[in-house]
């Protein structure tokens, strides 16, 4: 029963934390880490140790797909060479900086390298959490780089352990060799993933096969890319990245309506859980540790956590002046950001999910059956230097983020007024022509044209910036108004005969899901992303 019981703690701690964290005002995972570790005090759940394999092959695959889906890829291409940096560069100095402070702080040069892997990378799920309320150009930066970087880290962590337990050996050919399998072959899988989906999306008509395939695509992805020992993370993301751009073109509507009411709940669930997770797991991770090693693991952490800072304080602002004094371009110059807004992006490198599975993930013995040397430390400074960035830099961030006074970025409300419009009016364009080749009724097509001519209108005074009273945007609300009023009159009509027993349930649910599909979108409320 623990397994069940296991179930509802989290999903109460998950409901609790957000809960608490809207009602405080206070980023919700930031909370989340406080709830598991008093759930950790529990007896029941005190012995729950998470296994690695439930981060890296059930819980990951998931959020990292779907962060890939919502990414814009325009933004990736625009800002590909930094991300680039970020995500390999950067992950290695951060590696080598915490191996050399974890080996001054006593560990051996082997596990000191595997902590520095643990913690190098950033993680997309928190970012995305945490930082969401960053101008597009940054959070896209901040979401990529946490995507790709984990493959990065997860090479040095093999090599960490490899040559702990004896089974690697460090030249330089044979470091190359891995990191080009582990990108290029995670790469090659990513795409080999994609096509396959693209093809069964496209002879596929019911939409709950077509959504199985949606979710088998990231596991697959992984798995294939683990098989031969390439990045599954770069898998999931290459593999979500190449369906962001033709999903689109393939797939049908009542498709994508059934994927974006199950992806945003399922993704909230695990990423809430996998918060919750990492405090219990302090808490187990605490009680493997002597008095005189927890003293010297709570050192680690800040030594740990300040290196972790500065080290990417040091490459955003040094990196952004080779760049400068090599590429004088004129477009290179519309790259540049403020001072201001690199130390929020240094501030915004939180620690998650992978840095917790990449330390669980430390074996347990030695080739020769002796324990690994400080495994439990390792664990214990990892989940310690998550909570870390996740609460103190969480807090910080806000007041950072107004301190920095970033320009409001409001591309995405003009880009969807500047979409919105084209396609108003070149669809009244060519309603002339559709109706001919359809033979269409002229009543019908003056209705039609009715309709796309007020929303035409109210898209142009949303786009010029008027205010609630202008004729086309009071029309529109009142239409709205009016309309969802009509749809509860329906629904209250259609309730009471099924408990005058005119209608069977089903019935009901037919008529019921209709008007909710209706209500939804005039209400606003369609997810967006």
């Amino acid at each position: 029963m623990l397994g069940l019981e296991l179930v509802v703690a989290l999903g109460v701690a998950v409901l609790l934390g957000n809960v608490l964290g809207q009602r405080l005002r206070v980023a919700p995972p930031v909370v989340l880490l406080v709830v598991g570790a008093l759930l950790g005090l529990v007896p029941a759940v005190r012995q729950t140790q998470l296994p690695p394999e439930v981060v890296l092959l059930l819980f990951l695959p998931v959020l990292l797909y779907w962060e890939s889906l919502t990414t814009s890829m325009r933004e990736i291409r625009t800002n590909l060479r930094g991300i680039v940096l970020l995500s390999t560069v950067l992950v290695i100095f951060t590696a080598g900086a915490v191996a050399v402070a974890g080996h001054a702080l006593g560990l051996p040069w082997g596990p000191a390298w595997a902590l520095g892997a643990a913690v190098a990378p950033t993680d997309a799920t928190a970012v995305g959490a945490l930082a969401g309320s960053l101008p597009r150009r940054q959070i896209t930066v901040l979401r990529a780089e946490s995507l790709v970087n984990d493959g990065t880290a997860l090479v040095i962590y093999g090599l960490a352990v490899g040559i702990t337990v004896g089974g690697e050996h460090l030249t330089l050919p044979h470091v190359g060799a891995l990191f080009l399998l582990a990108y290029g072959g995670g790469a090659a899988v990513g795409v080999v993933v994609a096509w396959i989906n693209m093809n069964l999306r496209r002879r596929l008509d019911d939409p709950l096969l077509g959504n199985l395939v949606m979710i088998l695509a990231p596991f697959t992805a992984y798995l294939l890319a683990e098989l031969i020992h390439a990045s599954g993370v770069l898998a999931v993301v290459v593999s979500g990245l190449i369906m962001a751009q033709v999903a689109p073109s393939i797939i049908r509507a009542e498709h994508r309506r059934q994927a974006l009411a199950f992806w945003p709940l399922a993704t909230f669930i695990i990423n809430g859980a996998l918060f919750v997770l990492v405090g219990v797991e302090l808490q187990y991770a605490l009680r493997h540790l002597s008095r005189s090693d927890l003293r010297a693991a709570l050192i680690a952490i800040g030594v740990v956590s300040v290196v972790l800072v500065a080290v990417r304080f040091a490459f955003l602002f040094s990196s952004a002046y080779v760049i400068r004094a090599l590429d004088r371009r004129p477009e290179q110059r519309l790259r540049r950001i403020s001072h201001r807004a690199r130390v929020v992006s240094g501030l915004a490198g939180f620690r998650g999910a992978v840095s917790l599975a990449v330390a669980l993930s430390v074996p347990e013995t030695l080739d020769s059956g002796q324990p690994f040397p400080d495994r439990a430390f390792i664990v214990f400074v990892t989940c310690g230097v998550i909570v870390v960035t996740l609460v103190v830099q969480g807090l910080l961030l806000p007041g950072v983020v107004r301190w920095a006074r970033l320009p409001r970025d409001t591309s995405v409300d003009e880009e969807e007024i500047l979409a919105d419009t084209t396609a108003t009016e070149e669809a009244i364009q060519a309603l002339p022509r559709l109706a001919g080749e359809l033979s269409t009724t002229p009543k019908a097509v003056e209705w039609l044209r009715q309709e796309y001519e007020a929303h035409l209108a109210t898209v142009r005074a949303r786009g010029a910036g008027t205010d609630d009273d202008h004729p086309a945007l009071r029309h529109s609300r009142h239409y709205a108004d009016l309309r969802l009023a009509l749809i509860a009159h329906k629904r209250a009509t259609v309730v009471r005969l099924r408990d005058e027993r005119h209608i069977d349930d089903t019935v009901l649910r037919r008529l019921q899901a209709a008007l909710d599909n209706e209500e939804v979108r005039l209400a606003g409320r369609e997810q967006a992303e």
